[in-house]
C-alpha cells in the first residue's frame, strides 16, 4: 500500500518523521531498526498510536509503501502467547 511520508534528516538519510494511513496522521515516535537492499530501503518505527509499522522506500522510484502493520492490541496478544510446543515443555519442567 503507498503512503505518504514526511521525512528529516539523519545524518546523511532521510527517514520517516511522520505519515498518513486512511486519512489519520501518524507520527513516528521511534525508530527500530532499519535494512537496505540494492534499490530500497525498510524502516521499522512505533507509531504515536502505539503501533509498530515496517515501511519500505523503494529509491528507484522515490515511493514509501506501507509493508506491516502490527496494532498496539495485537501486540500485546502476541507478546503473551507461546506455541504448542512451548507449553509442552513448560508443563514438562514443572511435572
Amino acid at each position: 500500500m503507498r503512503i505518504k511520508v514526511e521525512t528529516r534528516q539523519d545524518g546523511d538519510i532521510d527517514v520517516p518523521r511522520r505519515f498518513s494511513l486512511n486519512g489519520d496522521q501518524v507520527d513516528v515516535f521511534e525508530m527500530i531498526d532499519q535494512w537496505f537492499g540494492a534499490d530500497y530501503r525498510y524502516c521499522k518505527v512505533k507509531g504515536s498510536d502505539g503501533a509498530l509499522y515496517i515501511l519500505r522506500y523503494d529509491e528507484l522510484r522515490s515511493e514509501w509503501c506501507l509493508t506491516m502493520f502490527a496494532s498496539e492490541r495485537a501486540q500485546a496478544v502476541t507478546a503473551g502467547w507461546t506455541s504448542p510446543s512451548q507449553s509442552a515443555i513448560v508443563k514438562g519442567s514443572l511435572q
